[in-house]
């Protein structure tokens, strides 16, 4: 041993074997539980730690306050470190003579619903010196006696120290191994009155650790029988809805391993309390019943519905040729629109809300650029439409527009209840990105909103241009994303294109790379450069669909979609808008009852 070098690398290696979870800290490895102590009762986070410097090791819970170097530690539990040195701990041998059984320890089972014939076969007994104290055998496979466990039956935490404890520096293995036959399925219980429980109900192969959830050195020594079986079944203690052991031996076991149900154990903690309360039939129904837990964050591929994407709900855009590709705005979607500054993705995201307003939807609107009685502004301007404005010529000869009270009184109780913008006043900017994260979410849940709309990213959190801004963005994005899917919800979230250039890519979004990969569906929008403003033919800008999630359509490179801006109405539409005249909102009219596009 004096030739080995401590390397870190080690310690993760060893940690890996255990399927421990660690974390570094300073030169401090810490493990998320202590691999001697399990984290005690309360399963105490973090309270181990390994030196990565120097390789000493403690745990810091004053129950266990395990410590030493990690050379111990290795041999412990097993890891070859480099010098080829893989000699377990040495233990203590415990005398092989015959056990008598006690009358006090089979009187004392019997209360607890165990048989004599079970207590005989597993040779408990109580000592000699205080028939109170109850003295559990423990056989290898090979009927060797390797560790004795003592537990008292008149406990009093005003006079004993200790309830259960074991003979020091005997070798740990698990309670029943010797009465086991065949390797097809082994139950494993927290306590050895529960394993006999088993037992008793006439289930084969139960076996209990001997430490409690507490410690689980012993499997080191057990591991070649253990993996030998088909299924290994946990039984552990029922606490807070949560089977014990189970973690730890699914993360290390390499067997199928399964746990009881929580509603098998009816209301109960433990295995006798089963079988003292409910009887035989409701122990072996338990084990029979006994599933391989699911895992987090994973279900069946077979249990997912099957949908019709064709009939999902959505909120269609008032541009038939964009609700063609894309679909129209799909609940549970974020859609990024980009394009330079001062072309129109305000103007059009805002039409957004007017149509969804048109259709039945809440809305909401966070407007990083524009006063709140501007934004509101340009949103009356689209619902109202041309029919509903009054042209007047200032005194520069130029014409102004204006809605009539009367009009935007009706436009007002349209709004009413169903559209919402965010008070910019009313937060910090430090505090502006947190504070509006958790407006959305609570205006989502407590008033119904289904689109909601941010302009936009870079003034929602514009903190400096920094590679932490960028990291920072990319997580917006995300819980954007996960808001989306979590109240099923739209969200067009609007961002600027990093670099001013003719052509665009999903990659010219400012900020992170991630942010478009986060998305649904992006759109970029840009001004016709080429206008002609003589020939009305001519359009005011262009739309392209750059990623589309949902049908994989995108628009022609050389074919964006056209779209005609009317600076009287501030509407936006596509040279089919101009089919059937000026379009009328609901607040004037009864709201247009919208179907599924056949072209879809």
């Amino acid at each position: 041993m004096m030739g080995y070098t401590f390397k870190a690398d080690d310690v993760y290696g060893l940690a890996s074997k255990l399927g421990s979870d660690v974390r570094e800290k300073g030169n401090e490895l810490f493990f998320r539980y202590c691999p001697y102590c399990g984290g005690g009762n309360g399963r105490d986070r973090d309270t181990f730690s390994v030196n990565l410097d120097n390789g000493t090791f403690h745990c810091f819970r004053s129950g266990c306050g395990k410590s030493g170097h990690f050379v111990e530690m290795a041999r412990d539990f097993g890891y070859p470190l480099d010098f080829g040195d893989t000699r377990r701990r040495e233990y203590r041998p415990l005398p092989q003579k015959p056990f008598e059984v006690r009358e006090s320890a089979v009187k004392y089972l019997s209360s607890r619903g165990i048989g004599p014939e079970v207590t005989k076969r597993y040779r408990v007994t109580t000592r000699k010196d205080n028939q109170s104290i109850l003295a559990f055998p423990f056989y290898d496979e090979n009927h060797v006696l390797q560790f004795l466990k003592y537990r008292r039956t008149d406990f009093d935490r005003t006079r004993d120290k200790n309830k259960e404890w074991c003979e020091k520096d005997t070798k740990p293995i698990l309670f029943g191994m010797d009465q086991c036959e065949g390797f097809q399925r082994l139950v494993i219980t927290e306590g050895q009155i529960d394993s006999l429980s088993v037992t008793q109900a006439g289930v084969q192969n139960a076996v209990s650790v001997p430490n409690g959830c507490n410690g689980f050195t012993f499997l080191e020594n057990v591991w070649d029988w253990i993996v030998k079986f088909e299924e290994v079944v946990v039984f552990g203690d029922c606490e807070g809805g949560k089977v014990t052991l189970l973690d730890t031996l699914q993360k290390r076991l390499p067997n199928r391993v399964k746990a009881v149900r929580v509603e098998d154990y009816l209301g109960e903690k433990d295995a006798n309390d089963i079988l003292r309360t409910y009887g035989a039939d409701a122990i072996r129904k338990a084990v029979e019943n006994a599933k391989v837990p699911p895992v987090s964050h994973v279900k069946e591929l077979a249990d997912v519905k099957a949908v019709d994407i064709y009939k999902l709900p959505r909120i269609w855009t008032g541009i038939p040729e964009l609700d063609k590709v894309i679909g129209g705005l799909f609940f549970g979607q974020v859609t990024l629109l980009t394009g330079k500054r001062g072309e129109g993705k305000s103007t059009f995201m805002s039409q957004l809300m007017v149509e969804a307003l048109d259709q039945g939807y809440a809305v909401f609107a966070y407007s990083g650029e524009l006063s709140d009685y501007h934004f509101k502004r340009w949103l009356d301007f689209q619902a109202a439409g041309p029919d509903n404005i009054a042209t007047n010529t200032n005194v520069y000869g130029d014409e102004t527009y204006l809605i009539t009270n009367p009009v935007i009184e009706k436009i007002n109780a349209w709004y009413r209840g169903r559209a919402y913008i965010y008070d910019n006043g009313a937060m910090d900017m430090e505090d502006e990105l947190e504070g509006l994260m958790e407006t959305v979410e609570n205006v989502v849940r407590r008033v119904g909103v289904k689109l909601v709309c941010i302009d936009n990213l870079m003034t929602a959190m514009d903190v400096g241009i920094s590679d932490n801004l960028y990291q920072a963005q990319s997580a917006f994005v995300h819980k954007l994303k996960r808001l989306a899917v979590k109240y099923d919800v739209a969200v067009v979230l609007v961002a600027h294109p990093r670099k001013t250039k003719d052509s665009f890519t999903n990659d010219d979004v400012s900020g992170s790379g991630d942010i478009t990969n986060r998305v649904d569906t992006v759109l970029a929008y840009s001004r016709n450069a080429s206008k002609n403003e003589e020939d009305l033919e001519d359009c005011d800008s262009h739309l392209a669909v750059t990623k589309n999630r949902m049908f994989g359509k995108l628009t022609k490179t050389k074919e964006p979609i056209e779209l005609y801006y009317s600076q009287k109405s501030k509407r936006i539409t596509s040279k089919s808008g101009f089919a059937d005249g000026p379009k009328r909102y609901g607040w004037e009219q009864v709201p247009t009852l919208y179907t599924d596009f056949e072209e879809l």
